[in-house]
């Protein structure tokens, strides 16, 4: 059984000079990608590659590491004329020719064991994707009418022949002057029945720069699925303001001051999860110099923040935090600063932790004349 892979094409919808089977993904080519998913079927004996005229040595060079490549030869202006110097390389004793696209990199065994099982049972068989997008005939610029979608279906390749089957068809189409979009097109026309087995969504076609980008986030390395952060920050007190810890209003003759309204356990917990995220952090979001967040409540910083998490696909695991202050007493205050930590970051109670301390009469903070906050998130990615 030998697989012949097209990799002719110039590739002009993703812009540049290199011919599209040879474009880097992840340290290897597409044409590399392609060669080595279907040598590794024991079921294929032999590779031939069809590669842009010009370009064969570096085609051997990145199909050679498979030991199953037989020929590389130089492809038409057409698939169809590619295919075609493709299929004059294989020989009689290869009963079975797949023909495998070079930019669907991603093509797994499940489905090149399918196709050969096809063409062993119906003599033709090629995967098929089903159609999810609702399907509208376009009649010149008006939508004509919905389509009915059960019934249709996306062509993939590796497609499979019986060779002399497809061979025939091939020359028939060529006397005829009949243009192939595929393989399949060819045995259709001489009434040969294809049998259609399961594709899969990621055997994708590679064909514009968003097909580029979705195959290189594929291979992208695994970021950790948990991270932490770590946020800290200090008050001056002040009086004549009120106190606002946690997103509560703590009853006292001091405030703390601050160009929103002063929370400094909530203005740590913000660059706690910031950090954790890699999301920036609350000053370069919030500045001072912002008028508009004079006297602001900082729980409109903690939604800020939420939503940027839930754009980076960020959950909540727990946080912890630690107020540091002499003055005044906050030990009857925690619960409902936590309660209410719990509700902005639309958590449990159980996954946030509020502690006080003293300063024990050290520093400016031991003098009263200030309260600080330390806070760790840890952050799940989904």
């Amino acid at each position: 059984m030998v697989a012949i892979i097209v990799a002719a094409g110039r590739g002009e919808r993703l812009g540049g000079e290199t011919p599209k089977a040879f474009i880097d993904i992840a340290g290897k080519s597409l044409l590399r990608r392609s060669a080595e998913a279907l040598a590794r079927s024991g079921e294929i004996g032999a590779l031939i590659v069809v590669a842009p005229p010009g370009f064969e040595d570096q085609a051997r060079a990145e199909a050679a590491s498979t030991g199953k490549l037989r020929a590389v030869v130089p492809g038409g202006d057409t698939r169809q004329e590619s295919v075609r110097a493709g299929l004059r390389k294989t020989a009689p004793r290869d009963r079975v020719v797949l023909v495998h696209d070079a930019a669907r990199p991603f093509v797994d065994a499940d489905v090149i064991a399918r196709v050969i099982q096809g063409v062993r049972t119906h003599g033709a068989a090629i995967p098929i994707a089903p159609v999810v997008d609702t399907i509208k005939l376009i009649q010149g610029d008006r939508i004509g009418e919905t389509v009915n979608r059960d019934s249709l279906g996306a062509a993939q390749t590796p497609q499979g022949f019986d060779r002399a089957a497809l061979m025939g068809a091939y020359a028939r189409a060529a006397r005829a002057g009949v243009a192939l979009t595929d393989e399949a097109m060819a045995m259709e026309r001489q009434s040969h029945p294809v049998a259609a087995v399961e594709g899969s969504p990621r055997n994708f076609k590679i064909t514009t720069k968003d097909d580029l980008d979705r195959a290189r986030l594929l291979l992208a390395p695994a970021q950790p699925l948990t991270r932490v952060g770590q946020g800290f920050d200090i008050h001056r007190l002040v009086p004549r303001k009120r106190l606002m810890l946690g997103g509560v209003h703590v009853p006292a003759a001091v405030g703390l001051e601050g160009h929103s309204d002063g929370d400094v356990l909530l203005h740590a917990l913000c660059d706690a999860l910031l950090g954790a995220s890699g999301l920036g952090e609350i000053g370069s979001l919030f500045p001072s110099s912002d008028r508009s967040l004079r006297g602001a409540p900082s729980s409109r910083f903690v939604s800020e923040v939420m939503v940027r998490l839930a754009r980076a696909h960020l959950s909540i695991v727990n946080v912890d935090a630690t107020l540091i202050a002499e003055r005044p007493r906050l030990s009857g205050h925690l619960m409902a600063m936590k309660d209410n930590i719990a509700s902005l970051l639309q958590v449990e109670p159980g996954q946030v932790s509020i502690k006080v301390k003293s300063a024990d009469t050290l520093g400016a903070i031991g003098r009263g004349e200030g309260i600080a906050a330390q806070v760790l998130a840890l952050l799940l990615r989904s």
